[in-house]
């Protein structure tokens, strides 16, 4: 058996990278304030099938590298049995070399299992054996995971209406040791041009105990879920956008574009980018009103393949990165926020790593007094949360603005597999502030330096957020 090449400096390729990251980086605890668990799968402990049904249900990553091997679909997201889907998937990961998939599931395998051996057609069988077993233990079970990576709070991804019933539950149960808080991700109020926009409205006036006939009730139901996800321990929103469009505009146009979607007339384009435009202020109002953060996540161009999304549906791996420009939007948005006195905490992900010196001058123009970094450029998101993307994003945070501000990283995952995505940014982070100080661009002063690698790695994140 050929051995991992996963070991304790992997990724550490000075002896400052290996000091920052074994007695700075290593043991700070996890941070994850955005996720796409499962709460209910914490609620209940969930114990996992199999090493296939942990690893590969609901990964897109892992299914999109398939495809490109020209694997059949019944081997990746369709009937084929757990057991067969995990031996192509080892069968395949040797061709996986250079993508990081081949990083994640070799540092997966090592971190959870114990399996420090490459994953390939020969392995496969032992592998499938061996992480079986240990997956009935309490050790593996959801639990069990976050207590192992010391996750002290993750965030999960919830719609408006969501009764966040498991959050409850979580919060009552003395046995869990991470906060589990919700996250408020209101895409589905915004989207008048969806076809149940309507029927939407008419729940979310439902489970918020309001009538919601015109603009001002919409806007009112939608304050009272933000105060009762408030109380429910959300500190964070979220908003998906492909392309970022901003027309500022008043409260009678709007007022004005509900009331005909709601009688079914048809709007413009134009109209719609108002309607959004506008209503994205009013909930930033809201959130700075309670103290919460605005994640922004731009530029992704989803369910392309119009083949497959009749096949496997919506978030099944067929996304891209939308080209687009956005400066003079995402500025006239922060602008007119900030010009009220009510610019909430921003995080701005972009898809497109072209605008990370884009978005990192645009972020200049609106920090505030007492926050440190109020406005982020979020972490390399998505394609781009692996090496050269990390390291593309860390370069023009520092260079044009505050590396020592950053909130640091996060998984963005479906998959329970992924806090070790926390360990593989932090050897990085910690790889590049040693090589800046292997070559003269920062003292060799470990303890001086340790410090802005603790405060990104959790520090920074845990003052921030504010959540307790």
């Amino acid at each position: 058996m050929t051995s991992s090449f996963i070991h304790e400096n992997w990724l550490l390729t000075s002896k400052s990278a290996q000091i920052l990251y074994h007695d700075y980086a290593k043991e700070m605890p996890i941070y994850d304030f955005h996720s796409h668990l499962n709460p209910a799968e914490i609620a209940v402990n969930k114990q996992f099938l199999n090493i296939s049904d942990l690893a590969l249900s609901g990964d897109h990553y892992k299914w999109r590298a398939l495809r490109w091997l020209g694997v059949e679909e019944r081997l990746i997201t369709g009937d084929a049995s757990d057991k067969d889907k995990f031996m192509t998937w080892a069968r395949s990961v040797p061709d996986m070399l250079g993508n990081p998939l081949f990083h994640w599931t070799h540092l997966e395998l090592v971190r959870y299992f114990g399996i420090n051996e490459l994953l390939n057609a020969e392995t496969a069988e032992s592998i499938w054996e061996r992480c079986n077993e240990q997956l009935q233990g309490e050790g593996l079970r959801t639990n069990g995971i976050l207590k192992q990576f010391n996750v002290q709070v993750v965030c999960t991804t919830d719609d408006p209406t969501d009764s966040l019933e498991h959050h409850s539950a979580i919060a009552k149960d003395d046995r869990i040791q991470t906060t589990v808080a919700p996250t408020f991700r209101p895409d589905r109020l915004l989207d008048i041009r969806h076809g149940q926009f309507n029927e939407y409205v008419s729940l979310l006036g439902e489970v918020s105990g309001t009538q919601v006939t015109d603009y001002i009730q919409f806007i009112n139901a939608i304050a009272a879920r933000v105060d009762y996800f408030h109380t429910h321990g959300c500190r964070l929103s979220d908003h998906g956008f492909g392309e970022l469009l901003f027309i500022s505009t008043d409260e009678n146009e709007v007022a004005g574009i509900f009331n005909r979607v709601q009688q079914g007339e048809a709007v413009s384009e134009e109209e719609v980018i108002k309607f959004q435009s506008f209503t994205l202020i009013q909930l930033g109002h809201l959130y700075h009103s309670y103290g919460w953060s605005m994640q922004l996540h731009i530029g992704a161009i989803r369910n392309n393949n119009s083949r497959m999304f009749a096949v496997s549906g919506k978030d099944s791996g067929y996304d891209s990165i939308l080209d687009f420009n956005m400066a003079r939007q995402l500025n006239a948005l922060l602008s007119e926020l900030d010009g009220s006195g009510q610019l909430p905490k921003t995080i701005v992900y972009t898809l497109n790593p072209s605008q990370y010196e884009m978005i990192a001058t645009t972020i200049g123009n609106f920090q505030g007094v007492g926050i440190k970094g109020k406005v982020q450029l979020g972490s390399g998101w998505w394609f781009h949360d692996q090496k050269d993307g990390m390291l593309q994003q860390l370069k023009a945070l520092s260079s044009i603005g505050l590396i020592s501000t950053f909130v640091g990283m996060l998984t963005d995952s479906r998959s329970f597999l992924s806090f070790t995505r926390h360990e593989y940014f932090r050897r990085i982070l910690c790889n590049l502030f040693g090589t800046w100080m292997e070559e003269g661009d920062l003292p060799r002063d470990y303890a001086y330096v340790g410090r802005t690698i603790e405060n990104i790695c959790y520090n920074n994140a845990d003052a921030y957020f504010g959540i307790k």
